[in-house]
């Protein structure tokens, strides 16, 4: 069989012409919808050179044990929690995402869901459709803002957090962000104000847009103690990963008014079970937040370009390292065994 890269749920209709157009005569593409992962065989599994995932496939050590020939893992997105770092390390196995397709889609969503909500555009929509007549009236959205009388707090200034911080400004709003890892003199450059601790910014902020990967540092980042420390009235925008909020502590703020708004791209669970108390408060007759919150289907990131960009750059990854044997994307470097690395190289040029 010619060398392979596994596709086990591309997210796009079948065949799988992007990536294959990348791979050119090299690499053939074996892809898989989602929901077939049961139909992939074992020689499959054994044989493929690269694995290019989603966030429907669980990358652990007992797949990765089934994919010997296997030297890197490519996942077709920003986050990867969703793969074993320390076991493709061990194995030899490079990690690799794709942290450019959807920048300034996931920016501009979230500055969308910032200004559906200051600017009362759901809360309108929704009132007119109910009553054309009635509904006519500016004066009903539940928490319009000027926007220049507003701070925007961005924690996580990496690629997206830095392009939505941008768009904020450019709207005349006052720009903070907490973000331990950025080096000192960021802020200079990009005209931002930076803030020392998580805490100052809550308190300072009128807007909290979340832009942090999930890890154990920021699971549950946004709690029921860290929404006490925001300021009264908040809004909350999370197009991040939705492991970062705690959701029933979101729903217990909603409700009582601590939080303003909230606009949720992401949840911990998708889709969200309509049992869940977050839904339930929400879908309520009558409901006190109905107009205070915005729920989008984990779509930030999508438009037809950015789903093409995807698709094209992650398999460019896998290729560009099954032929270098290195990525500048690769996040499991400091824990990659090398001379297993090695030894996979050596394994698949003879």
């Amino acid at each position: 069989m010619s060398p392979f890269i596994l596709h086990p749920d591309l997210q796009s209709p079948l065949p799988a012409d992007v990536e294959a157009g990348v791979y050119g005569r090299q690499y053939q593409v074996k892809a898989f919808p989602p929901g077939e992962f049961a139909a992939i065989s074992d020689d499959l599994w054994t044989g493929a050179s690269g694995l290019v995932c989603y966030h429907e496939v669980t990358v652990n050590s007992a797949l990765l044990d089934r994919m010997p020939n296997c030297r890197v893992v490519v996942r077709a997105g920003v986050g990867f929690d969703n793969i074993d770092l320390n076991a493709a390390g061990e194995r030899g196995i490079a990690v690799c995402n794709t942290p450019d397709y959807g920048t300034t889609d996931v920016a501009d969503h979230a500055i969308a869901l910032t200004l559906g909500l200051l600017r009362g555009i759901t809360a309108y929509n929704r009132a007119i459709e109910a009553d054309p007549v009635k509904g006519w009236r500016f004066d009903d959205a539940p928490h319009i803002r000027r926007l220049s009388t507003q701070v925007f707090g961005v924690v996580g200034l990496g690629r997206i957090g830095t392009a939505a911080a941008l768009r904020a400004k450019a709207l005349g709003m006052r720009v903070v962000f907490f973000d331990p890892y950025r080096t000192t003199g960021t802020e200079l450059s990009l005209g931002l104000e930076r803030m020392p601790t998580l805490k100052a910014l809550l308190e300072t902020s009128d807007v909290v847009s979340l832009h942090t990967p999930l890890s154990p540092e920021t699971k549950h980042l946004i709690n029921a103690d860290t929404l006490a420390q925001m300021k009264a009235g908040a809004v909350l925008i999370n197009t991040g990963r939705g492991g970062c909020v705690d959701l029933e502590a979101v729903t217990a703020a909603l409700l009582s008014r601590r939080l303003s708004a909230a606009g949720l791209d992401v949840l911990e669970a998708e889709p969200p079970s309509a049992a869940s108390a977050l839904m339930t408060a929400w879908r309520a007759p009558d409901s006190p937040i109905r107009d205070r919150l915005i729920v989008t289907p984990h779509a930030a990131f999508y438009s037809p370009s950015s789903l093409v960009d995807l698709r094209a750059k992650s398999a460019a990854t896998a290729l560009g390292f099954l032929e270098t044997g290195d990525s500048r994307d690769c996040v499991n470097r400091p824990l990659l065994d090398l001379d297993k690395a090695a030894a996979r190289a050596s394994a698949a040029c003879g």
